[in-house]
């Protein structure tokens, strides 16, 4: 790095911006004397209020894409035993496996709302077979017990033993945002309006604080988009666009024995055909799921995002239709988010965006897998800002010009 002064403008408060500022701080090359680092996230209520807070939090090795796994999970590792993220944010290994069977309820469901597959399990060959009545046939494990046998078809197992994690999406980037901060990282509140340029150099960005009215302008040598599904709106032509996910969190009962398992279901018997829900037992008391997403509008600001009652009450009803554990439990939290994926495919869009200008940067795109790729792809961001190149990773097939 040159001895110039930088002045680094991350926008963007999720998983991706929050662990871009940590490792900005963590690279042999930051000097705080000559490198200013400031995040700016446009929700009024701080970070980690998009996806990045209401994600399951899955870390895997068999996600995709490679390119970025083969770093992220290393790196989450790292990070877990350096700043104690088993107690932090919730970091530990789980068994991931594939549920097949029928459902039980009490009620009927209201049809599907525009649904689509979130796709998480694209790096997994299709293991589900067996349709025996015992469990040994079955597949299912011995402490898999808050799913009733009695309702299986078949379990199987999806990843080797050590190649699933999981953390808590909102503190795992809370955390990455207080660490960075400890570092000299100053977070701001508001929304960023617009990218300046001059000459095709990045010289700042202009922006309204949250409150406020009037915009106002903070100078940037480097400019870092990392606004998720939100992205497009300071990059037109970035081939982005935001896929809605509801969510619930159960708090389950005390008397509850939950191992540690992830479950991609395929239920019948509930009124809709197969459901697909995604079942995450967490190490807090409290089990997350997550259903398909849909096509509803983008809002303006992350603040805004409507959550729809009936998706979340169906969700309810198809995990409960499998558990008496979920059943018995209590709802904490009903809510849904918007995951940014390429409208042409592939992706993340990772890299300098040089046909608009030199010093901006772009990482965003991640669909599903944002909270375990965010690691890599700082990693990889923070190299190509202080030293110019990327070292750790070949992301040639996620540059920005492969892309708009």
């Amino acid at each position: 790095m040159s001895n110039e002064i930088r002045n680094i403008v991350v926008v963007g408060g999720g998983i991706i911006g929050c662990s871009t500022a940590y490792y900005l701080t963590r690279h042999p090359a930051f000097l705080p004397s000559r490198v200013s680092i400031t995040l700016i996230e446009a929700s009024a209520h701080g970070a980690a209020q998009g996806a990045s807070g209401k994600a399951g939090g899955l870390v895997a090795k068999w996600a995709y894409p490679k390119e970025i796994v083969n770093v992220s999970f290393a790196e989450h590792v790292k990070l877990a035993n350096e700043h104690n993220g088993k107690d932090r944010w919730g970091w530990r290994y789980v068994n991931t496996g594939s549920w097949e069977g029928r459902g039980e309820l009490s009620s009927g469901l209201s049809g599907p709302r525009r649904e689509k597959s979130l796709e998480k399990t694209l790096g997994l060959e299709d293991g589900r077979k067996g349709n025996s009545s015992s469990r040994k046939l079955k597949g299912l494990p011995d402490d898999l017990l808050w799913v009733k046998e009695s309702l299986t078809q078949s379990y199987s197992p999806m990843a080797p033993d050590g190649a699933t994690a999981q953390v808590h999406p909102y503190l795992f980037t809370t955390s990455m945002l207080a660490l960075a901060r400890e570092k000299g990282v100053i977070f701001k509140s508001g929304t960023v309006t617009s990218i300046v340029e001059s000459s095709g150099k990045v010289t700042g960005i202009e922006y309204v604080e949250s409150g406020q009215s009037a915009s106002q302008t903070l100078p940037a040598t480097d400019v870092i988009v990392c606004a998720g599904a939100w992205s497009p709106k300071l990059l037109p032509g970035l081939p982005i666009e935001g896929t809605r996910a509801h969510s619930i969190v159960i708090r389950m009962s005390p008397t509850a024995t939950i191992a540690p398992y992830v479950l991609f279901t395929e239920i019948t018997g509930t009124g809709n055909g197969v459901v697909t829900p995604e079942i995450y037992a967490r190490p807090d008391g409290t089990v997350y799921a997550c259903g398909p997403g849909d096509d509803s509008p983008l809002p303006d600001n992350v603040d805004d995002v409507a959550v729809d009652g009936t998706a979340c009450e169906n969700l309810l009803k198809n995990v409960s239709s499998i558990s008496d554990e979920l059943r018995d439990g209590t709802v904490d939290v009903r809510q849904a988010c918007f995951l940014p994926v390429s409208s042409i495919g592939g992706g993340p869009i990772i890299g300098e965006a040089q046909s608009i200008a030199k010093g901006l940067f772009v990482a965003t795109g991640h669909t599903c897998w944002g909270i375990s790729n965010a690691p890599g792809t700082a990693k990889a961001i923070a190299e190509l800002v202080l030293e110019g190149q990327i070292r750790c990773a070949n992301l040639k097939k996620l540059h920005p010009s492969k892309f708009f």
